[in-house]
């Protein structure tokens, strides 16, 4: 395209999930009740964590951050999306989109490396019973989340520095919800080769490396529980980890759907439902997966509310 048809665009244009008008009420009150779900039940998990003693222990502190950095995920996009439907105007400024595609990757990518923690830590405590009280300590525990928020950081800041350098064609019409990073480089009028290469090599570190860490992990947990000899012990090392795999098929299988889906389709809206499981339906369930079958958790909410 000629240069002179290429502009560095003051603002786009967020088509959403739907543009049909009869399903916009349905959309709005499907996505604000799910909003309400995630900020009740993370911040529910969070109050029932830190006012009990009995749960101050890695795995609780861990879930904690956790259900943090989900509140922080959904609340990124979904009430933008909530004020696009409503007032009809669906245009977000250059820069928010900058901001947006910050946040979403920072809050992504933390979910994702504190996931690997908890599966440290699941690892630590079946393979090295004895040791884990030692390794596990508050200080390490602290310096892991610590690293997280790190690593998360300079993952959204390389993400936003490559997407800031994309030139858009005038009238730049975002086939999603928000600002998305693959949608971003498909609209690109610009080169986007280089640029490709680099946020899905990006992606395979902070992506592939915690996925490798944690089918690590769990092959060292599988190997250990397999050599108890007990099918009661078995069962019981084996159910503290069922939460964690849940969580993590879940998040893991949906992120994956995004970026082959992305990679394979030209399609525009090829990955909008794997994209609205892994950021808006997982941070939704996760505080109820981690408390449904935890009798810590319920026994800590009974106290609570008595």
């Amino acid at each position: 395209m000629d240069p002179q048809n290429l502009t560095r665009v003051s603002e786009f244009l967020l088509l959403g999930l739907s543009e049909d008008p009869e399903l916009q009420p349905l959309l709005f009150g499907l996505f604000l009740s799910m909003y309400l779900l995630t900020m009740f039940g993370n911040l529910l998990f969070i109050l029932v964590v830190s006012s009990d003693p009995h749960l101050h222990n890695p795995m609780y502190f861990f879930l904690s951050n956790l259900s943090l950095c989900d509140i922080g995920f959904t609340s990124v996009t979904i009430p933008k999306m909530l004020t696009d439907i409503h007032t009809h105007h669906r245009i977000i400024s250059y820069v928010n989109c900058l901001i947006q595609l910050f946040f979403f990757c920072f809050f992504g990518c933390m979910d994702n490396l504190l996931l690997v923690v908890m599966a440290y830590d699941r690892f630590v405590a079946i393979c090295q019973p004895l040791h884990y009280p030692v390794i596990m300590n508050l200080h390490f525990c602290g310096l892991l989340v610590l690293l997280s928020f790190f690593l998360s950081l300079l993952d959204s800041q390389l993400q936003s520095l490559m997407m800031s350098q994309l030139t858009f064609c005038m009238e730049v019409e975002i086939p999603h919800f928000f600002c998305d990073p693959s949608q971003l480089l498909i609209l690109a009028c610009s080169d986007i080769t280089t640029k490709n290469i680099l946020v899905y090599f990006i992606g395979a570190v902070f992506g592939g490396v915690p996925v490798s860490a944690i089918l690590f992990s769990y092959a060292q947990i599988v190997s250990s529980i397999l050599r108890i000899p007990s099918s009661g012990g078995k069962y019981k090392a084996f159910s503290t980890c069922v939460s964690h795999l849940s969580v993590v098929c879940l998040f893991y299988g949906t992120g994956i759907g995004v970026y082959l889906s992305s990679a394979v389709s030209l399609s525009p809206m090829s990955g909008t439902a794997a994209t609205v499981m892994y950021s808006v339906v997982t941070p939704m369930l996760n505080p109820f997966i981690y408390s449904l079958r935890n009798s810590d958790i319920k026994r800590a909410l009974q106290r609570l509310l008595s």
